[in-house]
């Protein structure tokens, strides 16, 4: 079965596409991130992706080249630990489609094989259970418990740890 989705880099090109899908997910996103939603907020975006240590992906439609969600693997190490941390978010309307999954399907794949990473880390928060079952289905193994990890929305949040590595045997 072909693929129904890709992935591309974010570029300039996408700013009102991306904004208005950010806008209208804003209930959706509520309380598990804060995507860029205006037009300087999606320049800090692209920016910090645009660093060494960071690779954003849009996940697109095959059919349409609409985005339907973002990876972003940040603070890649390199050396002996050949490491990043996965975020993600997707948009509203295309929630509950498989979509997501055939994406970070296809982002496990090139951070192994294009980017040469052996640990990929996402941190999710407990009640989170779409973002969960998302990584578990992709074999990722939860690794532990972070309390009051991440700043999101003005309050620390609690945070599970899951990471999948190229040599995972249980994939």
């Amino acid at each position: 079965m072909k693929p129904r989705v890709y992935l591309r880099s974010p570029a300039v090109a996408d700013e009102l596409a991306f904004i208005g899908a950010v806008r209208r997910s804003k209930l959706f996103h509520r309380p598990w991130v804060s995507p860029p939603s205006t037009s300087d907020a999606f320049g800090r975006y692209l920016e910090s992706m645009a660093l060494p240590v960071n690779q954003g992906y849009l996940v697109c439609l095959r059919a349409t080249d609409e985005p339907v969600g973002v990876f972003n693997i940040t603070n890649i190490v390199r050396g002996c630990f050949q490491s990043g941390y996965l975020g993600y978010y997707a948009f509203a309307e295309h929630h509950g489609q498989g979509l997501m999954r055939e994406g970070l399907q296809a982002v496990v794949k090139h951070a192994f094989g294009v980017l040469k990473l052996h640990r990929l880390e996402a941190n999710i928060q407990p009640a989170n259970q779409t973002s969960l079952a998302l990584v578990e289905a992709c074999g990722f193994c939860r690794e532990g418990f972070s309390p009051h990890y991440l700043k999101i929305g003005g309050r620390w949040r609690d945070h599970e740890r899951w990471a999948i590595n190229a040599t995972a045997t249980h994939r």
